[in-house]
């Protein structure tokens, strides 16, 4: 990231409340083929959320730590905050004078660029301003959120756009939070209904329905110049396993979540 940083664009989307188990399911059956396209191998990676609900894991990502591998460490990260005594900044680490990394690529001339979905980032009180907050340009409209069964396409829609109107030699780092996994999501599986809500079947035609528009953010995001990529999940989200219901709670469906970084080349995803 050291040699990434400054030459490339960097576009992060965090699948909010995206379940490993499920990712890997569809995965293997062939049911995303547009993000099977580009994991390293056609797999997710299994790691570890730095949080078990949106604010505190973004926060915590933001910060450079993103979901960490989920076998024994120290695993070297891709980013870091220059602080004394790290055991995970290595060589190749891109470190940061800057207390979050939104602000630290701003300092290295990027433009950055939030586009939400997530209550925690609507902008609409003071709790919902900070994530976006930290970012020189923010969106989110009603379409945007979680209520709302087309909120991916509306999101890409906006990140076309914003990607369309900067001059060609300026770096974007673009972060998107995809709202489709989160509850309310049973309107994504046809003949689901809002009496019996959501299950993990509703989740998992919620992941489809992104990956049936995901090649549009992909194709915008290195449409100028070649972009490095990451997607994840934030946490995950319990369905009634051993008992337990959402998340904000220690669960391994909540803990153990889909990630995946790869290179994006200019103009091969249009």
């Amino acid at each position: 990231m050291s040699q990434v940083v400054g030459r490339d664009d960097l576009l992060l989307v965090t699948l909010d409340t995206l379940r490993f188990d499920v990712a890997v399911e569809l995965a293997e059956a062939g049911r995303l083929p547009n993000l099977a396209a580009h994991l390293p191998g056609g797999r997710w990676e299994e790691r570890h959320a730095p949080g078990s609900f949106t604010y505190a894991s973004h926060q915590a990502m933001f910060a450079g730590f993103l979901p960490t591998p989920a076998a024994p460490g120290p695993h070297p990260r891709l980013f870091a905050a220059r602080f004394e005594g790290s055991e995970s900044t290595a060589d190749r680490t891109y470190v940061f004078d800057a207390p979050d990394l939104v602000s630290g690529l701003a300092d290295a001339g990027y433009r950055t660029v939030c586009v939400g979905g997530v209550g925690f980032f609507n902008k609409r009180g003071a709790l919902g301003s900070v994530l976006p907050g930290m970012f020189q340009e923010s969106h989110w409209e009603p379409e945007f959120g979680v209520a709302s069964p087309t909120s991916f396409e509306a999101q890409v829609a906006r990140a076309e756009r914003v990607v369309a109107e900067l001059p060609a030699g300026q770096r974007l780092f673009l972060f998107v939070n995809v709202p489709s996994l989160h509850q309310p999501n049973w309107f994504h599986l046809p003949g689901a209904t809002r009496e019996a809500g959501d299950s993990r079947a509703t989740h998992a035609a919620a992941l489809e329905y992104v990956d049936r528009h995901i090649g549009r953010l992909f194709a915008a995001a290195s449409s100028r110049r070649r972009c490095f990529t990451i997607v994840c999940s934030d946490h995950g989200t319990a369905y009634g396993d051993d008992g337990w219901t959402g998340h904000r709670l220690g669960h391994e469906s909540v803990w153990t979540v889909p990630y995946a970084h790869f290179f994006l080349e200019p103009g091969a995803h249009r």
